[in-house]
């Protein structure tokens, strides 16, 4: 067994690397944290990339059930959570529903994890 040599620390040294930028409150943790387990699926990823890939970020919910290759009430659930946290907005035209993303929306997501 060998013993750990200890250096000698000054007063003057610092011990901690000060912030260059205001980190996030508890609120915001809270709202990223509800954010990102929205997308921390693998459906729910593609189903959203699939959206911004469609015409005008657009896409019918009868679209989406064959790619992902999942049930219509199952495709449903998903878009709802997407929709609850705010990725996605849905409108009713006759018998379906249609989701778009919300511009903007992954772009705050990056900007609250990026430093500035």
């Amino acid at each position: 067994m060998t013993m750990l040599e200890i250096t000698d620390v000054t007063a003057t040294a610092a011990c901690c690397t000060p912030l260059v930028r205001e980190p996030l409150t508890a609120a915001d943790a809270e709202q990223l944290a509800h954010t990102m387990k929205a997308l921390a699926d693998p459906t729910r990823l593609r189903l959203l990339s699939i959206v911004a890939a469609s015409a005008d970020a657009e896409a019918c919910v009868c679209d989406l059930i064959e790619p992902v290759g999942l049930s219509q009430p199952t495709v449903s659930h998903h878009l709802k959570v997407l929709a609850d946290a705010g990725f996605l907005t849905r409108s009713k035209r006759g018998t379906w529903a249609y989701y778009a993303l919300v511009p903007g929306t992954l772009d705050r997501i990056s900007q609250l994890l990026v430093a500035s």
